[in-house]
């Protein structure tokens, strides 16, 4: 079992739970008639890099971990109390980092699809999927998607996302969208090949800036006349913000020259011409009617009553490939023109010393990818040089080597280096409040990660050396900052799961080192979950598939970063160490190609001191009994 990667059905045609086999596209175990030329091996997923899954309608402990909001596991992650709000960092991870700088307001974009989170499918028969969610008190979540093949190479799809949920405590009120829309054509031939998808995608929360003084004095001492979290007191009673964006990608691609015979016996072959089209708009708004001198300091009285930001990047990238014995594989050639424009429509503050309205500008970019495989190994690299001295110049370079043997482990190693400008918000921002105006020329930020990792039938792990300067963070005061010495960061993650009769203890742990720059960059130095969990099949002729166990979760005590709801992003703070162990119980089953959960959160949070905190005066969620179900339909 493997928790560092997204779960795929293997090769064999099953999972296997305890010695239970467990895919119910399996013959014998789907109530689909298919024909004798289709399998579960039809119901295809493609990544956007191309990499192949399959539709898994299997229950495993590695589907509990992902029964979230998000949809993944976020180990690394410290939830909010109610879904749909944002998380604190319990680590970091730097292999998904962007070739330019973002929008920011990094806070609102945990759930937010990038261009890389985005799926095509190829299918034989229109295939469905829904998740649903009960919320914290009211609410839910459902995401659904369906798709289906008008011919063997044209597929269509389309997701959505919805989210509308109500807090505990005051003022956290959610309510998110997420539209997905694809699709993925190839000519008979493959001499053409064609993708896009459209997102529209929006965040918006009610802010309440965390509890008064007073209401943690209560929360903390369990005063039984504060049980009821709506009683008690926050910092702001009438802010929200919102985060919208939508974005077009196409990509298409022909082939000049097509052959069938290996690379071994030509010079080159499929050579082939494309090209790529992203156009994306993001913005970001604070609303507040009544002014909180308290929380975010002295205001401009005439000043705009919102802080909306927009970001519109464009780019267009032609690229060449070609396999070629010469480099053992498949090269890339690139370049790529890229426009963007960030800012606001007005001087929002008139206090303020800003100039500029907006961040403008546009590059011309040159790179490569190459991807080989030579026996056992497989070889791939992503570079791209941005010249130039404006705010997208820059470098990036990821390689990685992977050596896989058989069916019994794979390892990989892997390099990334990283020159951009840090995100746009820390270099221009606006507000009525007068600390929050402010106008950078910051330098790039460099990164250096090297990786290693090993995934096996005993052990997974991994372990990731980072080195970072010019950081740029948040200060105590909430304005952006650079590092002046270099970040030097360990990261060591490993699994490892126990299994006896019809029980298992899956254990995960976490170490973190920051040997330098650990007063900016703050993450605690252990995290553990270790669930033990029960799994067999009830009932005559194991119609139902039970999972059922529980889970414990604990990590060591530091200083989180602060919650700022003006900014949407974290900040440092040092009053206040934040470190607790969770209990959470769950009961799963599946019957045919439903999985049904049931979770309790927090089960032991009625006996326990009341120290848990999801960001200082944030609190995390008491006891929640919540009940959901992926239900999956292959018509």
């Amino acid at each position: 079992m493997n928790t560092f990667s997204q779960r795929s059905i293997s090769e064999s045609g099953f999972n296997n739970v305890n010695g239970i086999e467990n895919d119910s596209l399996m013959p014998g175990r789907t109530t689909v008639e298919l024909s004798g030329k289709t399998t579960y091996t039809d119901y295809k997923v493609f990544s956007h890099k191309g990499d192949t899954t399959y539709i898994d309608t299997t229950l495993s402990i590695l589907k509990e971990y992902k029964f979230n909001y998000l949809r993944k596991d976020n180990f690394d992650l410290l939830e909010f109390h109610n879904q749909g709000q944002t998380f604190n960092n319990l680590g970091y991870s730097f292999d998904h980092l962007k070739q330019f700088p973002d929008i920011g307001f990094t806070a609102k974009q945990f759930s937010y699809f990038d261009i890389e989170d985005i799926d095509y499918y190829e299918v034989p028969t229109p295939t469905t999927e829904i998740m649903y969610r009960t919320g914290l008190q009211q609410g839910q979540v459902v995401d659904a998607l369906f798709t289906l093949n008008f011919s063997k190479r044209l597929n269509v799809s389309a997701s959505y996302k919805g989210l509308r949920s109500l807090g505990a405590y005051r003022r956290s009120l959610v309510s998110n969208g997420n539209f997905r829309g694809t699709f993925k054509y190839t000519t008979k031939e493959n001499q053409y090949e064609i993708k896009g998808h459209l997102a529209n995608q929006d965040f918006y929360n009610e802010e309440s800036g965390g509890l008064t003084t007073s209401a943690l004095e209560n929360f903390m001492s369990d005063n039984p006349d504060f049980q009821s979290r709506e009683r008690l007191d926050v910092n702001l009673t009438d802010a929200e913000n919102q985060f919208d964006s939508n974005r077009t990608y196409l990509e298409h691609s022909f082939k000049l020259i097509s052959s069938k015979d290996s690379v071994n016996n030509k010079d080159f072959s499929n050579l082939k011409v494309g090209h790529i089209f992203t156009n994306e708009k993001k913005s970001y708004n604070f609303t507040q009617k009544t002014a909180t001198d308290a929380i975010f300091g002295p205001i401009n009285p005439t000043g705009a009553t919102d802080n909306k930001a927009t970001n519109k990047i464009t780019s267009n990238e032609i690229n060449l490939e070609f396999n070629s014995k010469y480099v053992l594989g498949k090269f890339k050639a690139k370049a790529n023109y890229a426009s963007y424009s960030y800012g606001y429509d007005t001087i929002l503050n008139t206090t303020s010393t800003i100039k500029n309205l907006k961040l403008e500008g546009s590059a011309v970019s040159f790179g490569a990818d190459w991807n080989a495989k030579i026996k056992n190994f497989q070889l791939n690299a992503d570079a791209s040089i941005t010249p130039g001295s404006g705010r997208l110049s820059g470098n990036y370079l990821k390689g990685e080597a992977v050596y896989k043997s058989d069916s019994l482990f794979t390892v990989k190693g892997s390099l990334l280096i990283s020159s951009k400008s840090s995100n746009f918000n820390t270099l221009l921002h606006q507000s009525k409040y007068d600390d929050y105006n402010w106008e950078n020329d910051f330098s790039n930020v460099n990164t250096r990660d090297l990786g290693f990792s090993l995934s096996s039938r005993w052990i997974n792990a991994a372990l990731n050396f980072t080195n970072i300067d010019n950081y740029t963070y948040f200060n105590e005061n909430n304005a952006p900052q650079q590092f002046e010495d270099q970040i030097t960061y360990l990261k060591l993650k490993v699994n490892r799961e126990f299994k006896f009769w019809k029980l298992a203890l899956d254990n995960t742990i976490m170490y973190q080192n920051v040997s330098s720059g650990s007063s900016v960059f703050r993450v605690p130095e252990l995290v553990t979950r270790n669930t033990f969990y029960y799994a067999d099949y009830w009932f005559k002729g194991k119609p139902m598939l039970v999972n059922m166990g529980v889970t414990f979760k604990y990590f060591t005590k530091y200083a989180a970063n602060a919650y700022n709801p003006l900014l949407a992003e974290f900040t440092l703070q040092n009053n206040q160490q934040i470190g607790f162990p969770t209990f959470d119980v769950f009961f799963n089953a599946q019957v045919r190609r439903t999985r049904m959960y049931i979770k309790v959160d927090n089960v032991t949070s009625s006996i326990s001191n009341k120290n848990y905190f999801s960001a200082p005066n944030y609190p995390y969620r008491d006891f929640t009994v919540r009940f959901g179900l992926v239900w999956n339909w292959f018509i």
